[in-house]
């Protein structure tokens, strides 16, 4: 489970009236997402819902786009699509959990079959989502990672 991290630091400032001011500074770490999704319409839903959720996303097209984006970027959830134009994302899976194990998968797929559910989790998908899905589905299973 990701939890968010808040640091927050007290500094003792003295001014010329020697007057004390704290100051205290926050960053709070924020669960970041990637979409792989060849479908616009799907990363626009998700990405909205992403971004009520006050997650840092983006979004990619290809298999071959998200090793690209990972090899360069850190993300917590990875957002995946099953059928992309250069390939599988169930067969993906073993990619990411081979260089990237700490990265929770969610599998999205308009082919929700016993068989393909199985596949993907087997494989090491974290959730399946058959498409469509709903917002509340997309929801619940972002707040298992999130919360």
């Amino acid at each position: 489970m990701l939890t968010n991290v808040c640091v927050v630091l007290r500094i003792n400032i003295v001014n010329m009236n020697d007057f004390k001011k704290d100051i205290i500074l926050s960053a709070v770490k924020s669960h970041k997402a990637l979409i792989v999704e060849d479908d616009l319409d799907i990363c626009y839903l998700v990405s909205g819902i992403l971004k009520q959720k006050n997650l840092d996303y983006n979004y990619v097209n290809s298999l071959s786009d998200a090793v690209k984006y990972l090899s360069n970027n850190t993300t917590d959830i990875l957002i995946l699509d099953n059928h992309l134009p250069d390939g599988l994302g169930v067969d993906f899976i073993s990619f990411i959990k081979k260089n990237y194990p700490e990265i929770h998968i969610i599998m999205i797929t308009a082919h929700d079959t016993q068989p393909d559910r199985m596949n993907a989790l087997d494989k090491g998908a974290d959730f399946f989502l058959g498409k469509p899905f709903t917002r509340a589905a997309m929801n619940d299973t972002l707040d298992n990672f999130i919360h």
